[in-house]
């Protein structure tokens, strides 16, 4: 019997098989690569009357594979990179980021290193994997980070070194070195030793870390220099720097005692300083004061001198008078402020009552300003 193939075989209309209604059709079905290739032979054909081989089909290849040719020198730099432009491998230009055009290859070719990132690079500590933390811990590398200070002692230093391509140096970046990572660690570390190998421990361990980054930072850039290698070391970062961890509970026993030491010492200067001033104004006050009855002494001693000489040259003048004025002075002086009691010594004096309380009958007198009375009178 034979089949129809008006229906789609035996089994009924349509594509089906034997078990029921057969493959069907997912989706679009893609372009038929065959079809696609004949249409656009037509298209040419529409294009170049003459052929393919005719001499203007030929001359619009030729014109389409040089405008693809000469096309393919564009290029673009990103916002991190610059272009370095090689023309037969020789180092022509530098271009910056954005659009830029270089001869076709294999005329001109070019470079995109990231010269405008800034880099880092950790010595002595390296970042790894924590599957525990689900993150990143560091880890301490000692073979990096001891070194030998100039008093013989150890030192564990930790440090970041921030460099990046020199924006005139890319040609020297890219065809000085092999392995820029590398050459800069290499670098940094042999500085920081020579740094620390000429250094005590106690100022690098207190206050000399700026100095010791700032010296570190120009031995390494006049070192890559020297290489030619078109690096520029924007900054060294110290991050720890402490003793080795078996002597470093010892050692800060240490630093507390000095630094215990420093503070007695710093209270002793306090207390010296507050007691010297006094005890020199004391003494320039006494010297003052010594010098004021120096002055004072000489000059009564000269006016006691000088009133003599006139009281002299009065008395060679007149001697009874000058005499019986100086007793009468004299006397006014000794008994004028004393208490007196006149009574006749003569044969009249005898009738004086022997217990008459003759301390008694005389007038008392207050006492005189700025005196007090002791128990008795005067």
């Amino acid at each position: 019997m034979p089949w129809k193939n008006q229906g789609g075989g035996p089994w009924g209309s349509g594509p089906k098989g034997p078990w029921g209604n057969g493959p069907q059709p997912v989706g679009p079905r893609p372009p038929d690569l065959e079809d696609l290739l004949r249409r656009g032979q037509d298209r040419l054909q529409q294009i170049m009357p003459g052929g393919y081989f005719s001499g203007i089909g030929i001359t619009l290849i030729v014109l389409l594979i040089v405008a693809f040719w000469l096309l393919s020198g564009f290029f673009r730099v990103q916002s991190e990179e610059l272009g370095v432009v090689l023309r037969f491998g020789k180092h022509v230009r530098t271009v910056q980021p954005g659009l830029n055009y270089h001869l076709p290859y294999p005329i001109e070719t070019v470079l995109l290193p990231k010269a405008l990132r800034v880099s880092t690079i950790s010595i002595g500590m390296t970042l790894i994997e924590d599957p525990a933390r689900r993150g990143r811990s560091i880890r301490d590398v000692p073979e990096e980070s001891l070194m030998l200070t100039g008093d013989e002692n150890i030192v564990d230093v930790d440090f970041t070194v921030l460099w990046r391509i020199k924006p005139d140096g890319v040609g020297d970046f890219l065809f000085n070195i092999q392995n820029p990572e590398g050459t800069v660690k290499a670098v940094a570390e042999s500085a920081m030793r020579e740094v620390i190998g000429r250094s005590q421990i106690q100022p690098i361990l207190t206050g000399a870390r700026t100095q010791t980054e700032s010296t570190v930072q120009d031995l390494m850039q006049k070192a890559l220099d020297s290489y030619g290698a078109g690096i520029l070391i924007s900054q060294v970062q110290m991050q720890k720097v402490d003793p080795p961890a078996q002597v470093i509970d010892a050692f800060r026993d240490v630093q507390a005692a000095q630094a215990d030491l420093v503070r007695v010492q710093n209270e002793a200067e306090t207390y010296a300083n507050q007691v010297v001033p006094q005890a020199r104004g004391r003494a320039a006050q006494i010297l003052q004061a010594a010098e004021g009855y120096k002055e004072q002494a000489v000059a009564e001693a000269k006016g006691q001198s000088a009133r003599f000489l006139k009281v002299y040259d009065e008395y060679r003048k007149a001697p009874d008078v000058t005499r019986e004025r100086i007793y009468l002075e004299t006397m006014e002086r000794v008994l004028g402020g004393a208490d007196k009691l006149v009574y006749d010594g003569g044969p009249s004096g005898q009738g004086v009552v022997p217990y008459l309380p003759l301390n008694e009958l005389t007038t008392k007198r207050p006492p005189a300003a700025g005196q007090q009375s002791s128990g008795g009178n005067r």
